[in-house]
Formats: C-alpha cells, structure tokens, sequence
C-alpha cells in the first residue's frame, strides 16, 4: 500500500486479453508510478498490438514491444521531446480494459471496489479470487 496525504492507497495494473479477460495483474502502492509496469504486465505475452494509457508511455516498454515483433499503440505523453504517431482508431479498443474495470466494480465485488483491506496481500488474495471468478464467469 502506498502513503498519500489521505492515506494508504494502490493501484491494480491489469492486462486483459482481447474479450476482455484478466490474464495478469499487479499491485502496487497508490503513490507509484504506472509508467514502470508496462514491462512486468506483458513480458512473456505474444500479441499483435499493445494497446496502453500514456501513463505507461516509456522508452523502454516501447523498445521491448517493437523488439518482439508486437505493435505499440500507445499514445506519446505531452511533454515527450519526441512527439510518437500512433493509431488513434486501432487505439479506441483500449476501451475492452475500461469495460473490464467498470464489470469488476458491480456490486458484487464491493469489498474490491472500496478497497477494505488494509493489508496488500489480503487485497491481492480477494483480486486472485474475483478475477478468477470472472475468468469462470
């Protein structure tokens, strides 16, 4: 959990597939930043396109997505000095993983949504079983 002038806070970092299915996920304090977890979510996945956020927007995720082959649809930050083009139509899809947060915010999954837990590794223990839930779903 990370330390915030509100308190303690996290994120959780999900890489879904193309239906929208969870196939890796971390979590991390609130207070750390996304663009160094774009490597750990997709090393060892082979896919056609990268579709991320800007916050994920890194040299180095960029070198290793075009190093295997994939396509980086991802768009550039606004103070990169190097302004990247990028697909804006192929980059609309990125919506599946928005989709796939508001589905997990349901009611059902109240204790994730409102993050009860003051422990990471409860909270990771409850987002292992709802994930795994909506994989059977």
């Amino acid at each position: 959990m990370g330390r915030s002038r509100v308190g303690l806070s996290s994120k959780i970092h999900v890489a879904v597939d193309a239906l929208g299915n969870p196939v890796r996920w971390l979590l991390t304090g609130g207070d750390e930043s996304d663009i160094n977890q774009g490597l750990p979510l997709t090393k060892g996945f082979q896919a056609k396109a990268i579709l991320a956020d800007k916050g994920y927007d890194s040299n180095v995720f960029w070198d290793y997505i075009h190093a295997n082959g994939m396509l980086a649809e991802i768009p550039p930050k606004k103070n990169r000095l190097e302004q990247r083009e990028y697909d804006s139509h192929l980059y609309k899809d990125r919506n599946i993983v928005e989709h796939f947060f508001n589905r997990i915010h349901i009611k059902q999954f109240h204790r994730l949504a409102t993050r009860y837990e003051k422990l990471d590794r409860n909270f990771l223990s409850f987002i292992n079983l709802v994930f795994a839930y909506l994989w059977t779903y």
